[in-house]
């Protein structure tokens, strides 16, 4: 090994097994927002009390004078060039903006991708459990009387959706729509201008990560699909999801070390790796391991140019600093 070369050290072959692959994140993302999928659809609680959790925030926001999605509904219903693009915004961008963004993070800040990754599963799971204790019916589903049209049916001849939320037509079955607190359409896009912030490098990019959660924010209010508090809680989760994702991350580190531990190789739980314990009923005899060094075997006496291959005697006066004859190198001694 050359001296300008330095030997592989613990921290070296730690980044080495730390390094992100695209094979082990892409599922494990999958997995997450399939569990999530599932359990948005498996607690649609009752319809009665989601009703009344729709119309309590309403009641709310008209006492704090914050009743915004009333005008921006009728904005959105009765201008159409505002109305369609405002749907396609909400039925696509919030599939397409969040995982291009994981991949550019993946791509080109693969330093920053696990923390950012972490956070978005962090909040999202928590987003769920919102969903479980508080079912709540969007704007658009409340009585008519209530003032407020689903753009998205009035609109959906425009578009892929059907007058069921933003699923395909056909396949409104198969969407909780009454999973409306908090507003995870805000959540991910106040993550997604969060990253776009922190970690673009142009006034375009951090502009972009501006624009983004605002514009979305009043995406979800004009198409009735989330009032206020929604999109106000949706912030909400990914701030307690950034704040929770540093001991997951740390918990996480801490499992994955584990694993790599029990199965690197010699390790007691490896298989086929190392040296697999002795199963033989005889003892094995311990041998004294010969020092690889060459002048551990070698002494030099006075007047010699190349050391001489002897070993010393166990007799006392054969140490190291004795002399030829004393040490039995084989010489005759010399008479007299």
């Amino acid at each position: 090994m050359s001296q300008t070369e330095a030997p592989p050290t613990a921290a070296t072959a730690a980044t080495a097994g730390d390094r992100l692959r695209w094979w082990t994140e892409l599922p494990l993302i999958l997995v997450v927002y399939a569990a999530y999928s599932m359990g948005r659809l498996l607690v649609r609680g009752d319809t009665a009390s989601a009703v009344g959790h729709g119309l309590a925030i309403l009641r709310a926001e008209k006492a704090l004078h914050l009743n915004l999605e009333h005008p921006l509904n009728r904005l959105f219903t009765s201008e159409a060039w505002i109305g369609v693009p405002a749907d396609f915004w909400y039925a696509s961008l919030h599939y397409l903006v969040t995982p291009g963004i994981l991949i550019w993070l993946f791509r080109s800040r693969a330093g920053h991708f696990r923390a950012a990754r972490t956070w978005l599963m962090t909040s999202t799971l928590i987003g769920l459990i919102g969903f479980t204790l508080l079912p709540t019916c969007p704007p658009r589903l409340l009585a008519p009387g209530h003032g407020f049209v689903d753009t998205m049916a009035q609109y959906s001849s425009w578009g892929w959706w059907g007058s069921e939320a933003s699923a395909p037509r056909g396949l409104g079955g198969m969407t909780n729509q009454y999973a409306a607190m908090p507003s995870l359409h805000v959540g991910w896009a106040v993550w997604c201008g969060v990253v776009l912030w922190r970690h673009g490098r142009t006034p375009l990019t951090r502009a972009a990560g501006i624009a983004y959660p605002l514009i979305t924010t009043f995406v979800v209010m004009g198409t009735a699909n989330h009032y206020l508090f929604d999109a106000l809680a949706g912030a909400a989760v990914i701030g307690l999801g950034f704040a929770v994702s540093r001991p997951v991350l740390r918990v996480a580190g801490m499992l994955r070390n584990r694993m790599r531990g029990a199965f690197a190789p010699g390790s007691p739980g490896s298989h086929g790796y190392g040296h697999a314990p002795s199963t033989s009923p005889f003892p094995v005899a311990s041998f004294p391991v010969a020092s690889s060094i060459v002048s551990g075997e070698c002494q030099t006496s006075t007047g010699e140019r190349i050391p001489r291959q002897r070993k010393a005697s166990a007799a006392p006066g054969g140490g190291p600093g004795a002399r030829p004859a004393d040490a039995g190198d084989g010489a005759p001694a010399p008479v007299g």
